[in-house]
């Protein structure tokens, strides 16, 4: 086990000059440039909403008697590096580092879009922001303590599984999730799936600490111009084939960061390929959550939740 001030080594980041270049694990590797946004599926067969199933794990805060490290005890801004590139072998993220680095000016596509630094790409036309090496504020409290994130363990979390309805856009093939306009979310004044239940609310009515995970599937399908972007707060996570394409980590406001999987040149046309999102909701007062993308999206077998544990 860590101490938890033990560093961790990170894999699939180079510091160069002061900034964060594009390395990749596992064979994955960035190419083609990105295309354009417009929709060039058939939207018209498409049907109007998808469903997802999230497991959604609730946590006590650091401050209550069994409450977790994790939650109500850090502040800051997105931070890279925390998590490996890959998957662990039980496919949940693995802590690399417990401070990782703070985004301290953002990367961007050549269309201005937010990536995740890791996937800086100057020969596609990229901007090159910036990274600070993380300070004591934001992060995690040890390796073995975030692995309980997106497990279910007894004492520490309780879980339940709560759908996710994606409403497509008229006259386009994206759909999208928003917890700021979809219903009941927005009327609770954001993404709460959980207030009154589990370990119950814990400020203005409302149930934060928590961490959300959704399994998915999609057909990959070169030159059609697939997104996935996500926005929100905190912790944000996105795998492709078990391989990280969104690093929005650490505790911060409102952040997103775009994908275009025609950059993926590991990716092979027609070939299906899991689609996984880790999220965490960490410390009052706000939480957001909003995903708009043109995969078919399909859910996938979720792992058992567990009933609320004494």
């Amino acid at each position: 086990m860590r101490n938890k001030s033990e560093s961790i080594s990170i894999t699939g980041i180079v510091l160069c000059a002061g900034a964060l270049f594009g390395v990749t694990g596992a064979g994955v590797a960035l190419a083609s440039a990105s295309p354009g946004e417009q929709d060039v599926v058939d939207h018209t067969s498409l049907p109007d909403t998808l469903q997802l199933d999230a497991v959604i794990r609730d946590f006590k805060p650091a401050q209550y008697d069994g409450g977790h490290p994790d939650f109500q005890s850090f502040a800051g801004s997105t931070t890279v590096g925390l998590v490996e590139s890959q998957l662990g072998p039980d496919r949940v993220p693995v802590a690399a580092s417990l401070r990782g680095w703070k985004i301290n000016g953002e990367f961007r596509d050549s269309g201005g879009r937010n990536i995740m630094p890791s996937s800086f790409d100057a020969d596609l036309g990229d901007y090159q922001g910036g990274l600070q090496q993380g300070g004591t504020g934001n992060g995690l409290t040890s390796a073995d303590r975030f692995d309980q994130w997106y497990k279910d363990v007894p004492g520490v979390n309780a879980s339940a599984i709560v759908p996710l309805t994606f409403n497509k856009v008229e006259g386009t093939n994206r759909y999208v999730f928003d917890s700021s306009v979809d219903e009941p979310y927005r009327s609770m004044g954001g993404f709460f799936p959980i207030n009154g239940e589990l370990y119950g609310n814990y400020s203005g009515g409302k149930n934060f600490h928590f961490t959300t995970e959704v399994r998915t599937m999609f057909t990959y399908k070169h030159g059609t111009g697939q997104v996935f972007k996500f926005t929100g707060d905190d912790d944000v996570w996105v795998y492709i084939g078990d391989q990280l394409v969104i690093d929005l980590g650490g505790l911060h406001p409102q952040r997103e960061q775009h994908l275009s999987l025609d950059r993926l040149d590991w990716l092979e046309d027609g070939k299906k390929y899991t689609l996984d999102i880790f999220h965490a909701e960490r410390r009052t007062s706000g939480s957001n959550f909003r995903i708009e993308t043109t995969l078919q999206l399909r859910s996938v077998e979720l792992p058992p939740t567990a009933s609320l544990y004494d």
